[in-house]
């Protein structure tokens, strides 16, 4: 049970209390806090309230949110592209349309569901839902994944993720034709207020966010951009190139512009490295981009 307790303060005034904790709360969607507060998880100055109270300056909401309920992961046989094995890590090839791990409504048919049928030994850090799952890549991006077996891996695989030890290539494909043949887009991500779904560039309630990029190709109005990580927030690549201008091609939530048939957004995890957490030797693999991205760009020739 999570607690939590907060002054309203007067540049909240007279706005719905749901709106304010939305805002307050990033983690929670709106609907999940109106949900709290029909449960009587929250009350404002110890009180039962509705979603569309308008809040006071001075108001004290207070609020306990359970914990959710541990879901129960079945292993599934699936015919995993698997790039590197051993006693310590995988590296998986994830395909497009796979969910990394299971969630809220998806509790099957995703990459930990697999992985529980390829191997019994997965690291325990994430719990039941997210074993051995070190970093993830959306739903409809396609490529490299590590994934560690035991714990001593997990914790090393993660200190290198957020030492920025850890290299994550990308291969994308943007609308429009990208002028700089190098750039660094360096600006804060956030949840947007407006959409919780969505990840917005953003001040308020952000994370420091930095993608360096480099052109590999131009074509008549798209771009073929190699793209680096330095930091690794959610939608990151997806969110930083619709902020310049230059959304992904295919992207059904960061690009409104007409697009060939691609299947979700041309974005391809190509290239990871890192040093393996027992060995110390240095691990490079890359996965090859999948079929409809390649005739994507065959037929941009």
């Amino acid at each position: 049970m999570e607690n939590f307790e907060v002054v309203i303060e007067e540049v909240f005034n007279g706005i719905r209390i749901d709106k304010v904790l939305s805002e307050l709360l990033p983690d929670f969607s709106r609907s999940r806090i109106q949900q709290l507060i029909e449960e009587e998880n929250i009350l404002v100055n110890d009180v039962k309230v509705k979603s569309n109270y308008k809040v006071k300056t001075g108001d004290i909401i207070s609020g306990e949110i359970p914990e959710d309920q541990e879901l129960e992961v079945e292993p599934e046989e699936m015919d995993l592209d698997i790039l590197y094995e051993d006693h310590d890590l995988i590296v998986i090839n994830k395909p497009k349309g796979m969910v990394v791990h299971p969630g809220a409504g998806n509790t099957k048919h995703t990459l930990v569901n697999g992985l529980l049928a390829h191997c019994k030994d997965l690291s325990g850090i994430n719990g039941v839902l997210r074993p051995g799952i070190v970093h993830r890549i959306d739903k409809d991006t396609s490529g490299c994944l590590v994934v560690a077996k035991n714990d001593n891996a997990h914790q090393n695989l993660s200190e290198q993720l957020s030492t920025k030890t850890m290299k994550r290539t990308y291969i994308a494909l943007v609308h429009g034709v990208l002028p700089h043949n190098v750039g660094t887009i360096e600006a804060p991500i956030g949840r947007d207020k407006n959409d919780r779904q969505k990840m917005t560039v953003t001040s308020v309630g952000s994370r420091p966010a930095v993608t360096h990029f480099k052109v590999l190709k131009r074509y008549n109005d798209m771009t073929l951009v190699e793209c680096q990580l330095e930091t690794g927030r959610t939608h990151q690549i997806r969110v930083h190139f619709q902020y310049i201008g230059y959304p992904i091609v295919g992207d059904p939530k960061y690009s409104i512009r007409n697009t060939p048939e691609t299947q979700g957004q041309c974005l391809h995890a190509y290239k990871i490295e890192f040093v393996h957490p027992r060995t110390n030797e240095l691990m490079q693999f890359s996965a090859e981009m999948p079929d409809v991205f390649k005739k994507v760009l065959e037929e941009l020739e």
